[in-house]
This record gives C-alpha cells, sequence and structure tokens, in this order.
C-alpha cells in the first residue's frame, strides 16, 4: 500500500522480472482477483513473462480504499505518481488501457525522462462527451450511468451485462460471468458512476504533441465501447506513433481472440522484451534505431542498411552516430558485442 496526497491509500501489486513495466489503473481491477481471471490472468501471466509488472487499483476501486471524497483527473496522474515512487522506480515501460490512456499521457507528459515507452490499448483522447455534442449521445452516456446507479449493486447480473458485451463482445460465457461479477466485487454503484463522470469529460488532445516517447497504439476496429476513430485520433497526434489495427469487435484483449498472438508479438517486439535483454540502455533506443542495430548485428553494412530500410546512407550514420551514443560504446564492434550480448541478431 502507498498513500497518496489526499490520504488515499492505494493498492499494488508486482509480478514477473526483466524490465520494468507498469500498467496504469483503468476500468475495473481487482488485484487478487485479477490474477485467476479468464480476461485479466493470462495477460498478467504473459506480461510477467517478460517483465517485471507493476500493476495497482485506482482510487475507489480493487483493493484500494473505497471512501474517498475525490476522483479528479489530475488525481488520478497523481495516484500513478504516487504509486511508482513508492516501487522506486526510475526508467520503465507504460502500458495504457482503456480510460489508462489519457492519466499515462498525462504523465508521460509530465515526466518525459522516466518513461521509455508507451503501448496503449482500446485507448482515447477524448472521453465520451467530448468526442460528440449530439443530444442523442449525450441521452446514450446518461442512460448507461442510470444503469450503474440501479443495478450494480444487486445481484442480478442482468445489470451488468450490457457493460459486458460493450467490454467484450466476443467473450465466452466464462469470461462473461466473471466480468459481471468483476464489476460487483470492485466498486460501489456510487463510485462507479463518479468515475465514468469523471472520464467522460477528459480531452488531453493538447498533450498528445508533447509525447516525446515511442508510442504503440493497438486498437480493435470493430470497438463498441471505444471507436477506433479514437486511435487513430491517438496515432495521428503522437509523434511517430504506430497503430496497429486489430480485427477484433472486443475492446478488452481475451485469451481466444484471434489477434491475440499478434497483440503480443507486437508489443514484446516494441518493448524489446523477446529478447529479453536487462540493460536498461537498450529501453532509450527508437523502434527504428532498434531496427537498425538488429541488422548490424547480423553483419550488415551502412550501404545495405540503407537499403533495407529504405534510407540514406547518411541517414543510416546519423542513426547509429545516436545508437553508439546511447549505448555508451565508442564503435560499431563495441556495439555489435553488445547488442549480440542482448540476443540482437539471433534470428
Amino acid at each position: 500500500m502507498c498513500t497518496a496526497r489526499d490520504g488515499a491509500r492505494l493498492a499494488y501489486a508486482v509480478t514477473g522480472s526483466g524490465p520494468p513495466l507498469v500498467k496504469v489503473g483503468n476500468w475495473l481491477t481487482h488485484l487478487e482477483f485479477d490474477l485467476h481471471s479468464p480476461v485479466w490472468g493470462y495477460l498478467i501471466e504473459a506480461l510477467s513473462q517478460d517483465h517485471q509488472l507493476w500493476r495497482y487499483d485506482q482510487r475507489g476501486t480493487g483493493l484500494s480504499d473505497w471512501d474517498v471524497d475525490r476522483y479528479d483527473f489530475d488525481d488520478q496522474v497523481n495516484d500513478l505518481e504516487c504509486v511508482i515512487d513508492a516501487a522506486g522506480l526510475k526508467r520503465f515501460a507504460l502500458l495504457c488501457v482503456s480510460q489508462g490512456t489519457p492519466v499515462g499521457i498525462a504523465y508521460a507528459v509530465r515526466h518525459p525522462e522516466r518513461v521509455t515507452h508507451l503501448v496503449i490499448h482500446g485507448g482515447y483522447a477524448r472521453g465520451r462527451r467530448r468526442r460528440s455534442d449530439d443530444p442523442k449521445a449525450i441521452e446514450t452516456a446518461e442512460t448507461m450511468l442510470k444503469l450503474v446507479e440501479l443495478g450494480w449493486g444487486s445481484n442480478d447480473p442482468s445489470w451488468r451485462q450490457f457493460f459486458t458485451m460493450q467490454f467484450i463482445p466476443g467473450g465466452t460465457a466464462e469470461q462473461h460471468d466473471w466480468f459481471n461479477e468483476l464489476q460487483r466485487r470492485s466498486t460501489s454503484p456510487a463510485n462507479a458512476v463518479r468515475m465514468l463522470r469523471g472520464f467522460e469529460a477528459v480531452d488531453i488532445t493538447p498533450l498528445l504533441p508533447q509525447v516525446q516517447c515511442p508510442t504503440l497504439v493497438l486498437h480493435a476496429t470493430g470497438d463498441l465501447r471505444v471507436p477506433f476513430a479514437e486511435g487513430r485520433r491517438l496515432m495521428g497526434g503522437i509523434p511517430g506513433a504506430r497503430l496497429v489495427p486489430l480485427a477484433s469487435a472486443n475492446h478488452l484483449m481475451v485469451p481466444d481472440d484471434p489477434t491475440w498472438p499478434a497483440w503480443r508479438e507486437e508489443v514484446r517486439d516494441f518493448l524489446g522484451s523477446a529478447r529479453g535483454e536487462a540493460d536498461a540502455r537498450f529501453a532509450a533506443l527508437t523502434p527504428r534505431e532498434r531496427e537498425l542495430l538488429e541488422l548490424m548485428a547480423r553483419g550488415r553494412d551502412n550501404a545495405q542498411i540503407a537499403a533495407s530500410m529504405e534510407l540514406s546512407e547518411k541517414t543510416v550514420r546519423n542513426h547509429i552516430t545516436s545508437v553508439f551514443a546511447k549505448l555508451e560504446v565508442e564503435n560499431r564492434a563495441q556495439a555489435i558485442v553488445r547488442a549480440r550480448d542482448a540476443g540482437f541478431g539471433a534470428a
């Protein structure tokens, strides 16, 4: 446990080993319940194979304090700061799922020296009420809040099934049952309404151009909870961000989704964890620099690298100079030795 600035107690947990990866709190989690779930459990296990994975429950949810006075957006960002400082982390990647995205982006902009990579799944910069001023859209949002207020505290899961079908419409009956139960266990109806209302009003669009770290955006093309257009908006606003469309309707990834193997491979390649390098210096490399280093470790010369990456030889030389500086080496031979020790060039 750690204590937020306003005194709220926040629960956090760590699993696995390797380069640190912090999963930003999102709707909805329970640190203990999630470990054995058919929706979150497999993801925690997979990420923990490659990383020291840090998770926490947002204020008002899970094992964190439920009796809190504030749910402001700044409080959510401050809470992330609190957890990271309590964990003693200096440099790390951030995983932002759904509503965790604006919080993670705000943190990355505040602390560009600490965040090495951003992985975003099903995220957005604009909350539901900021995406449209259509009266029908506003009415829909209010109806959803009313469903939460009236039914989430009951033992009848049908009240929560509407939200479950938006998050994992392609899920199995077991996954639907579990997600229904998670919504009941993870927070109170009153807290759920306050959280939803707060995040619906968020708009961090002005922060997107200020993100300085490499960013990977993954988004289901048929997402019922957050439109695919919001993923495209993130990609277009964050410098150098790459968008991976997923042919799915699931807002949250589930293990039997056909796109899950591609999701995991994209994330592992982006973070470098598939190679398992523990040297923190590699975390500073951009995706293009990692690609260049891979080719260098395979013995390619500058002309071959330029042809493979469709770059000029001058641009390749500039990238190599940057790689040398980040890896703290003086020449090509030293860079290749360090890269091969970290697993580059093995393919």
